[in-house]
């Protein structure tokens, strides 16, 4: 019974990768309506439901927390350079930043203000979904790896995580349509706002060439992984420590493999997403209208506050939807949306979306902070 969940969890990840990668016009459909890591999320909870078995007490969640997780921080966290970051330009990043501290502030601001209203009573404290923002803010501006962290260090039980995976999926789908769209119309913006600065950012190479090979990468990582595991033990400190030592390997070893390293990244989040899969129970979802009423003036209010930013430092205003997509849709999408506007900046929208992923689960933490103060 033991080896059951492992054997899920290894064919939902096979199952999962492969066929996100199949050049298949009918699969692609399916993942562009249920993203990979959705999926990798629902696949072991269908089994468990068609089976009735429960696998919410197997010795794999502990394996997971204790390794699967730790791998997936330091090798998405070894993805960044900051001599990549500086190609990007000052006042890009600063309407980047002004947004994910947006998104990482406004529950909080918002919670304040409406502290005495019944939705906030009964919705956020009495049926726990305050325990669902900072899963949120990590999936906004980190993506999936702060996204699963967050859920670890706020508890956020699984119905209400479930919840906000299929409220920020169709969020997000609409959203990049949006900026799909609202990037074409930058010009007009800096017409109208009377932006003044058509400077491009320098170009940028994302290639090396000459880096450690995959395998020893691999090792490197498994390594420092397992030797931490047995001398620190509080998952908020491995957290931080394998944050350091990721953007450590990226910045001070000179051949290191940043894009393998995103690759493994890539699959671990799949592998910690399959094995929460398997604690999931359908029964308990449900959908909250006004939770999702509420995610949208979040999000809508995160595009306008950038804008304002932008404005003030008299930036291009296509990088508000290239600095949001970053945010908010991340790798894959962030530079497609940046091709419709300038192709060339397609490799700086890779390394702001890398930024959001290395500075999520720090803007979530302080986001548990604040909610905690206020509950």
């Amino acid at each position: 019974m033991d080896a059951i969940p492992w054997i899920i969890t290894v064919f939902t990840v096979t199952a999962v990768y492969y066929l996100d990668r199949w050049e298949n016009k009918y699969i692609k459909s399916v993942f562009d309506l249920v993203p990979a890591i959705l999926l990798a999320y629902l696949i072991p909870a269908c089994v468990s439901y068609f089976f009735d078995v429960d696998f919410s007490n197997n010795n794999i969640h502990s394996y997971s927390k204790d390794f699967f997780i730790p791998l997936a921080i330091i090798s998405v966290m070894s993805s960044l350079s900051f001599k990549q970051l500086k190609s990007v330009g000052f006042k890009p990043i600063v309407v980047f930043a002004a947004g994910s501290m947006f998104i990482a502030l406004f529950p909080v601001l918002f919670v304040s203000v409406f502290s005495s209203a019944d939705w906030v009573n009964n919705t956020m404290v009495l049926n726990q979904y305050w325990m669902g923002i900072p899963p949120i803010v990590g999936g906004w501006i980190g993506g999936s790896t702060s996204q699963l962290v967050l859920k670890e260090l706020v508890g956020c039980p699984e119905s209400i995580f479930l919840t906000i995976l299929v409220m920020d999926n169709i969020l997000v789908n609409i959203w990049t349509i949006l900026m799909f769209q609202g990037i074409k119309g930058s010009s007009k913006l800096n017409n109208w706002f009377g932006i003044t600065d058509n400077k491009m950012p320098e170009e940028l190479n994302l290639t090396k060439d000459k880096t450690m090979s995959s395998l020893v990468t691999i090792i490197f990582f498994i390594g420092l992984v397992v030797a931490f595991h047995f001398i620190i033990e509080a998952f908020v400190v491995k957290v931080v420590l394998f944050s350091i030592l990721g953007l450590c390997l990226s910045n001070f070893f000179k051949n290191w493999n940043s894009t393998f390293s995103l690759k493994i990244g890539g699959i671990m989040i799949i592998v910690v997403m399959a094995v929460l899969g398997l604690k999931l129970q359908f029964s308990s979802f449900g959908f909250d209208v006004p939770f999702f009423g509420f995610l949208l003036i979040w999000l809508v209010g995160h595009f306008i506050f950038t804008i304002l930013v932008a404005k003030l430092l008299n930036v291009n205003m296509a990088w508000v939807p290239i600095a949001s997509m970053a945010n908010v849709g991340g790798i894959a999408t962030a530079p497609a949306v940046t091709a419709a506007y300038e192709k060339k900046w397609m490799p700086h929208a890779i390394v702001l979306a890398i930024l959001s992923m290395a500075t999520g689960t720090f803007w979530g933490m302080l986001t548990i902070y604040l909610l905690r103060l206020q509950f």
